[in-house]
């Protein structure tokens, strides 16, 4: 097959998709043409190009490759391509959106929105604040008193505009990676995340050494099927497919979302492939797996288009 990886992108998580891409084509090339094209600002120059290939793996993340951007540009030109279809990918990249979403069904941390900075939290301190939309851990801070709570909100607001102030939740880190075998989604082992940070910030994600994997995490029966099925419960509800990886916090037995990658990274250091080896597959495997699921997710088009289911 002749394959297309987009990678490196327009957004705070260019570096690391040029890491996840590389990654992903290397593998690939064992059993497949592949050529890597980089989404930058010249990138609308190539649109063209894309309709020669078989299918495209999406590996970028962040703002215009996981928010549904892309993906509406790959509809439009009837090209299969990996990951969730534009409105899944939209929902999931906007937290308050997937918050009203699944807040009925699934637990979530109280949350609100703020747009000014603020020294006031109605959940007490610590706190928590993160970009609405965003990836990474990127403008995610733990507050720990007014002062801190109003010098990172005025920071952060003045590059997105809008804040979720959250409680913040004290529990252990877990993650869920979900992957879509032979059509069905299959949780991998469940990896605890034991960062040597306060949190599972982005330094503590892309540096070796500064997390230590715990996998498959040491859970009761309870407490591993509460996280398993609120992890696949999001991710039917939010509408994914192809694969993604549920973020969240588990204290006194009960989960809470986080959020929900569309598009996780695939680097030498993320959580995914560190769960798909816990499963027993090798990352080539991995990547071969979600490259059949390439298909085009949302349009329905006249005429014969069973190439594009």
């Amino acid at each position: 097959m002749n394959i297309a990886v987009l990678y490196g992108g327009l957004s705070r998580e260019r570096e690391i998709s040029i890491r996840s891409g590389k990654r992903v084509a290397k593998a690939l090339e064992k059993n497949h043409n592949v050529i890597l094209l980089d989404v930058d600002e010249n990138f609308i120059y190539r649109l063209g190009e894309l309709k020669k290939f078989d299918a495209i793996f999406v590996a970028l993340h962040g703002h215009f490759g996981e928010d549904g951007t892309i993906q509406g540009i790959l509809e439009y030109l009837r090209v299969p391509y990996t990951g969730s279809g534009v409105r899944a990918s939209a929902i999931c990249f906007d937290k308050l959106f997937s918050y009203e979403l699944l807040k009925d069904k699934i637990r979530v941390p109280k949350y609100s929105v703020i747009t000014k900075p603020t020294r006031h939290s109605p959940f007490g301190f610590p706190c928590f604040i993160k970009p609405r939309k965003e990836g990474s851990s990127i403008g995610s801070h733990i507050c720990h008193n007014e002062d801190e709570l109003f010098e990172y909100s005025k920071k952060e607001l003045r590059f997105y505009g809008e804040m979720l102030l959250m409680e913040y939740i004290k529990g252990r880190e877990l993650t869920v990676s979900i992957v879509e075998i032979d059509g069905k989604p299959i949780a991998l082992p469940i990896l605890e995340l034991r960062p040597k940070k306060e949190f599972y910030d982005f330094e503590a994600k892309y540096t070796k050494g500064l997390t230590e994997f715990i996998i498959p995490a040491p859970l009761m029966v309870d407490e591993e099927e509460e996280v398993i099925s609120s992890s696949l419960k999001a991710y039917r509800m939010l509408g994914c497919s192809s694969f993604g990886r549920v973020d969240g916090i588990l204290k006194d037995g009960e989960f809470y979302f986080l959020e929900l990658n569309s598009i996780p990274g695939l680097t030498e250091t993320s959580d995914l492939p560190a769960s798909a080896k816990a499963y027993g597959l090798s990352f080539e495997e991995l990547v071969e797996i979600i490259l059949r699921t390439a298909s085009l997710k949302e349009v329905n088009y006249e005429g014969d288009n069973s190439r594009y289911r």
